[in-house]
């Protein structure tokens, strides 16, 4: 139903009530899915007007209405509270994303991937684990997709069978369906917290020490350029979000980005997102596009979610061109691999250079990088913030500043800390050129 209105958030919409999840009720599935089907038929045939946030109170009257009344009819008979759990779960399947509310409305899980109609795995502090939610079967899960894409000005079909996109949230959604996916429709959504974490949340979960928070924010002042690096979901957003709110308030940020993930918090701050193809396949604007794009709109910095393509040789044409201080996120195994990985990107933008002038360009341009890994035991942890020194015959010389040094594996947990490696980078004038206090404990070898 309404698959082509705007899909809602209903946990603000309506008293925080303990969220129906079908597997509590297994037995009772064939029961869900009538007493569902009944009311929605009802519904349609009654309801007038858009699915909007001022008419869902009226909405969620009539579907409770015509809910009460078929329990009746049926002589079916629940306890109040299993009464109240029907009733959220047939709300959130007509209205809402069905099966996945609960899983939505749930602050520990951050990841839900869903690998067709039968199979719901989530990532819960860092690791992975397999829910008895289910959806009823392919139209269903199809359904809930549609709904969830249409109000994006998305759809997904045979024409377009994949689909990245930001939910009003700001969940990130990829969905893939047939003949692509060959175990029916595959839905992904990354949720990312409302309030971002600080600094102060690193220190405590172990991310990150005092003294690097110091150095780092010493080198976001004095205008550094950064790219910070890692692997899939280790946290390179989330370290982007906590390294840019250094950035002083008085200056001018424009964020581009493939899908809008970032919360800076500074006054200044112009947020690009990529536009995709349209439904003929035309009307795409490319990251590319908008960083070159930005240079034209005089920014202070210049900060890229994700350096994916041909954009990362404007990024570095950016830093190199009174934009110092400039960020980007980028995949990649190791810091070395980083710049391997930002060399072949630079090629890919079709300028024919040759490799020593790309490594000219890349060592003069970027200078720190904060590589992140996911441990064994699912936690996100800086295990290198290196220094690109300059060149040296044809190669890039690198020097770790900090490294994670693991000392422990005990009750499934990897125990280390992030250590000062005791050298100190070769851009220290540049704190001096700005005022920036920084002690020399922030260097101290800590082996």
């Amino acid at each position: 139903m309404f698959t082509n209105r705007p899909a809602l958030n209903l946990k603000n919409q309506q008293k925080q009530t303990e969220t129906f999840n079908p597997e509590d009720f297994e037995a009772m599935k064939e029961t869900l899915f009538s007493v569902r089907d009944a009311v929605q038929k009802r519904v349609l045939s009654d309801f007038e007007g858009e699915v909007t946030l001022e008419n869902i109170p009226r909405l969620r009257k009539m579907i409770e209405v015509f809910f009460n009344q078929f329990l009746a009819e049926e002589n079916m008979i629940l306890t109040r509270a299993n009464k109240q759990h029907l009733f959220e779960w047939v709300f959130a399947d007509i209205v809402g994303y069905g099966p996945l509310e609960p899983l939505l409305n749930d602050p520990e899980i951050t990841e839900i991937m869903v690998n067709g109609p039968g199979k719901i795995f989530v990532e819960r502090f860092g690791k992975i684990e397999e829910t008895k939610t289910t959806f009823e079967d392919e139209t269903h899960l199809r359904r809930i997709i549609d709904r969830i894409v249409a109000p994006l000005g998305r759809r997904v079909d045979e024409s377009s069978p994949m689909v990245d996109a930001r939910l009003p949230s700001g969940f990130r959604i990829n969905a893939t369906i047939p003949p692509l996916s060959l175990n029916g429709s595959l839905l992904t959504i990354r949720k990312f917290s409302t309030t971002p974490f600080t600094a102060q949340d690193l220190i405590a979960n172990g991310t990150l020490t005092p003294s690097a928070v110091a150095f780092l924010k010493a080198c976001v002042e004095a205008r550094i350029n950064i790219v910070i690096s890692g692997g899939t979901g280790s946290g390179k957003t989330t370290i982007l979000n906590v390294i840019s709110s250094f950035i002083p308030v008085n200056e001018r940020v424009i964020t581009i980005e493939d899908v809008a993930e970032l919360q800076l918090h500074q006054k200044h701050v112009l947020r690009l997102e990529k536009r995709p193809p349209n439904i003929e396949g035309k009307g795409e604007i490319p990251i590319r596009q908008l960083v070159i794009n930005a240079l034209r709109m005089r920014p202070d910095r210049i900060v890229v979610g994700e350096s994916r393509g041909g954009e990362a040789l404007d990024m570095l044409q950016a830093m190199n061109t009174g934009h110092d201080g400039s960020m980007t996120t980028i995949h990649s195994n190791s810091p070395r691999d980083s710049l391997r990985r930002i060399e072949t990107m630079v090629m890919m933008a079709g300028m024919d250079l040759p490799l020593r002038a790309i490594r000219e360009q890349v060592a003069s341009s970027i200078e720190l990088i904060v590589h992140l890994e996911r441990m064994r035991d699912g936690t996100r942890k800086i295990v290198y913030i290196t220094e690109v020194q300059g060149m040296e015959t044809d190669t890039i010389v690198l020097q770790d500043l900090y490294r994670f040094m693991q000392t422990d594996f005990k009750n499934g947990r990897v125990i280390g800390k992030l250590k000062a490696t005791g050298l100190r980078p070769s851009f220290m004038e540049k704190f001096r050129a700005y005022g920036i206090p920084l002690g020399e404990t922030v260097f101290e070898s800590e082996h």
